[in-house]
């Protein structure tokens, strides 16, 4: 989520016109009638009806949203398809075949076309679509076997076989002439088998090696059934080292025995080494996937087991959790050559840039360390904060906000691609309201993109200012990215749980981005993102009333349980506000084993959760709610409060 900082820095300095996100050249009730409508028709098309007629075709022909009826009407046509549904698709196409609400249309004319197997026509078609998944790909590629047009014919089913998942049937055609041709050979078939084991397609691997000759379909057979058992493979790679094993066969039964037994794997890893013969170079891909793992674990041996990994096989991960485990005893000389091996594009990082400093600061070198700490100040990230602290100086956020004004935003609107993407939105149709929001958007000239992200801001529609301002690097306009919408509901979370305002809105933009109908595919619903049995348990422990699980998508009953859910993981953690959103992201269970056995710098601790969804997720609801407070008070903050240390676990 760094190019287009100089530009956005050079719109900032325009006289700046900052508009209220909350209001809206068109707010929803001004289509209100026609919204209602159109859904009710939508769903009648959507059904086979065909399109409304009469006073609600009056109501709703000019309306912006009509397009999506005709796109529907044409659809329903293709499923029994004849001249009349063909034509109906052609002129739907030439009319709108650029627009957002034509996609559905073309793919449905595609396959309607491959199914009579209309193949010529197909391929007219097909060469205006904008993007398409292999399904499609490969119903042009039967098209053009149908047709005899061979040129580069080979090049492009072979770029399809060569995949490690199973292809769609409509490849089948593709492959079979390929393979009529002797041209799918088998160190094709052999390839495609061994990407499919790296993707742990076991079954698809064993399928393709059935057509390879014995030696080949051995290795393929031996190096799934070692994947598929890979304890007792390891087993069997120690206690009979004469036995024939590929070295990728070993590194990848390694990695899943590595991944299920980490002290199984620590006890192997010597004997392995030896009954196989391996010397420095061979072992040093099984001892990086075991020195990770044991960093991950904060397990003593992951520095010793680091060293053991030659530079060549260092990847991103690796030097990472290098650094971690320094940073985790404290091996300050360890964490500075760690970080001074990293390959530049990680040294680089806020991250590491603010580690590098503290371990120049623990060897004494307080000018360098100043130095690093204050080239680090300028980031819009829990890093910055650090720096601040560690600089014994207040923190303020630097403030880059987008110049805008109304006209600007009001012609904006008025474009058709906005207007529908914003009246989707109020129709709560998200999927397709996304589309058109993204073309609409990427349609627009570099310079006006910035711009346009004060209009979902006008509509309530904060998710998708703050993902577009990602998209184009935008992360220190903070009136933008840090609305504070549903105030009402966080006053009263805040008034029944004691914590306060900028930590509960911390939550909700991490947990949902203001999105009160959010559900998860776990089920956690809502703002703050309850499952709903812990938002009963909640809601009982509390004396509220018990909530339904649709319940949870109302702010009013989603924030104060939330609210109240945190503040119960703030006290099991004794007022340990870090502790607390770790437990509230992986489990309470999570956070305790993840405590030190000493005292540890918060910063330290933080950088060693184990799981990088957690790290992440600490790390920027603590940034988050230090731009809140800004917001609130648009003052310099205290840093100091930062320098913490985690309390050690209990004894027993």
């Amino acid at each position: 989520m760094q190019a287009r900082h100089g530009r956005m820095r050079a719109l900032a300095t325009l006289a700046v016109l900052l508009l209220p996100l909350a209001a809206a050249a068109v707010p929803p009730e001004t289509h209100a009638e026609q919204r209602r409508a159109f859904k009710a028709a939508y769903a009648d098309v959507e059904a086979g009806r065909r399109l409304p007629e009469g006073d609600v075709l009056d109501l709703l022909g000019g309306y912006v949203l009509y397009p999506y009826l005709e796109a529907a009407q044409v659809r329903a046509q293709l499923r029994s398809p004849g001249a009349g549904a063909d034509a109906a698709a052609r002129e739907f196409l030439a009319r709108h075949g650029a627009e957002p609400y034509a996609r559905p249309v073309r793919r449905a004319f595609l396959e309607s076309l491959a199914a009579r197997q209309r193949w010529a026509e197909f391929l007219d078609v097909y060469a205006t679509a904008r993007s398409v998944d292999q399904s499609l790909r490969c119903r042009a590629i039967e098209a053009r076997v149908a047709l005899g047009r061979a040129e580069g014919l080979v090049e492009a089913i072979t770029a399809e076989w060569l995949t490690g998942k199973s292809a769609p049937a409509a490849c089948d055609a593709g492959f079979e002439w390929l393979r009529a041709r002797g041209a799918l050979t088998a160190a094709l078939v052999d390839e495609r088998a061994r990407l499919a084991l790296a993707a742990g397609e076991l079954p698809l691997a064993r399928w393709l090696a059935r057509s390879l000759p014995d030696p080949a379909r051995k290795r393929i057979e031996d190096w799934a059934s070692l994947a598929e058992k890979p304890r007792q493979g390891i087993e069997t790679a120690i206690s009979s080292p004469s036995t024939s094993i590929e070295p990728a066969a070993l590194l990848d039964a390694w990695t899943r025995f590595v991944r299920s037994d980490v002290q199984g794997a620590l006890d192997r890893f010597e004997p392995l080494v030896r009954a196989r013969g391996l010397d420095a170079a061979a072992a040093s891909p099984l001892a990086r996937v075991l020195a990770v793992r044991l960093a991950l674990n904060r397990h003593a041996s992951s520095r010793a087991m680091f060293d053991r990994v030659l530079p060549v096989d260092y990847d991103e991960q690796a030097h990472e959790w290098h650094a971690r485990a320094a940073l985790w005893a404290r091996d300050w000389p360890r964490v500075e050559r760690v970080i001074g091996a990293m390959p530049e594009s990680l040294s680089t990082q806020p991250r590491w840039r603010y580690f590098a400093a503290r371990a120049a600061e623990a060897r004494g070198d307080t000018a360098r360390a100043r130095q690093i700490y204050t080239e680090v100040l300028p980031g819009a990230n829990w890093f910055a904060v650090l720096a601040s602290a560690r600089l014994g100086q207040p923190f303020e956020p630097r403030f880059e906000p987008i110049a805008r004004t109304a006209a600007q935003l009001d012609a904006l609107e008025a474009r058709p691609g906005f207007a529908r993407a914003r009246e989707l939105h109020y129709a709560e149709m998200a999927s397709l309201a996304n589309s058109e929001w993204n073309d609409a958007l990427a349609a627009l000239p570099e310079a006006e993109q910035p711009v346009a992200l004060g209009l979902p801001g006008r509509w309530g529609w904060h998710f998708q200012a703050i993902s577009a301002a990602a998209q184009l690097r935008i992360f220190h306009d903070f009136e933008l990215l840090y609305p504070r919408p549903f105030d009402a509901e966080v006053r009263t979370a805040a008034r029944i749980s004691g914590l306060s305002k900028t930590l509960i809105y911390a939550v909700m933009r991490q947990e949902s981005l203001y999105q009160p109908r959010a559900i998860s595919s776990a089920n956690a619903r809502g703002l703050m993102q309850l499952l709903p049995a812990t938002a009963v348990a909640t809601a009982r422990s509390v004396g509220r009333p018990r909530p339904a699980p649709a319940d949870l998508l109302q702010p009013a009953v989603n924030v104060p349980l939330g609210a109240a859910y945190l503040r119960q993981r703030v006290d099991l953690f004794d007022g340990q506000v870090v502790l607390a959103l770790a437990a509230y992201n992986a489990g309470a269970g999570a956070a305790r084993r993840w405590l030190p056995d000493v005292p540890l710098d918060v910063d330290l601790w933080v950088e060693n959760i184990p799981f990088n969804e957690t790290r992440g997720y600490v790390q920027r609801v603590m940034w988050h709610s230090v731009v809140f407070q800004w917001l609130e008070s648009r003052k310099p903050e205290d840093a100091s409060p930062w320098l913490v240390q985690v309390r050690p676990r209990e004894p027993g």
